[in-house]
């Protein structure tokens, strides 16, 4: 198989992975390895690919939460920019929830940066993330659901900034993580899942500006014109991925995310399987 037809099959795996609770970056770096394609996960161009990739997912999402984010700003800028005007308060939620993952992941991106060279790490991450989503979505029912957005507290979207960071990590899933802090703070899994997909835009769209420049002038063996089309389709099967998700969980309020979780396990165990057989 061709590095081109196998940058295509990862653009796929990538638009849908990004979107489920399973850690795209996880997939990234574990499916190459144990399928033996001929895609370098540790060469300086990886890096740029997946940023065309991320760059394809936020502009998914801009499009599928169009409305949400054109509300936003319009009842930013009606509400004075006052984080104490109710017009206002859902876009100082957004910005709180975006401040960790910006901040932690400037600050370790270098060390960040090493675990992608470890298939190993990230199977056994992986396995740790299937846990985390079986485990904390039965802890946080417990606590009362059902609340909207609009009723979260800067500390509890705060918090869920927080949990959204832990994605840094290869192998736990940004979406999951940010689910699970929504649904924490007492969010419903719809309300949840929608303020997880809108956190996400943001800090995509921030590394693709720091990248995406640096993409357009490698010279391996991808050229931009096919990373471009890879984050094409990354993009549309992002933006299909959202569409169903954001129905499923709006459809299921009992253990939503535990079929994540055991794919995750499942995935990690028969992935360390391997590299030890």
């Amino acid at each position: 198989m061709g590095l081109q037809l196998e940058s295509i099959l990862f653009a796929i795996m990538q638009g849908v992975s990004e979107l489920f609770p399973v850690s795209s970056l996880g997939h990234g770096v574990v499916v190459p390895d144990l399928l033996h394609w001929q895609m370098d996960t540790r060469s300086e161009q990886f890096l740029p690919f997946m940023v065309m990739l991320h760059l394809g997912t936020a502009l998914a999402l801009l499009a599928y939460f169009r409305k949400d984010w054109i509300e936003l700003f319009r009842d930013f800028f009606r509400g004075g920019c006052n984080p104490n005007n109710a017009l206002a308060r859902p876009m100082w939620l957004m910005i709180v929830g975006t401040i960790p993952a910006g901040l932690l992941g400037l600050l370790l991106e270098k060390k960040i940066k090493l675990l992608f060279g470890s298939t190993t790490i990230v199977l056994a991450v992986l396995v740790i993330n299937g846990i985390m989503l079986i485990v904390g979505e039965r802890a946080v029912k417990r606590s009362r659901g059902g609340r909207k957005l609009e009723d979260l507290s800067f500390m509890g979207a705060l918090k869920v900034g927080v949990a959204q960071s832990l994605a840094l990590v290869p192998g736990i899933s940004r979406s999951g993580s940010t689910l699970l802090g929504g649904l924490s703070q007492g969010l419903s899994y719809e309300a949840a899942a929608r303020f997880s997909f809108l956190l996400a835009t943001p800090i995509i769209l921030a590394a693709s500006v720091l990248e995406v420049p640096k993409a357009m002038h490698e010279t391996g063996p991808l050229p931009f014109a096919q990373m471009a089309l890879c984050g094409l389709i990354a993009g549309v099967c992002a933006y299909i991925s959202t569409w169903a998700l954001m129905r499923y969980f709006k459809m299921h309020e009992v253990k939503a995310l535990s079929p994540f979780g055991w794919y995750c396990i499942a995935l990690g165990v028969l992935g360390l399987a391997v590299k030890f057989a």
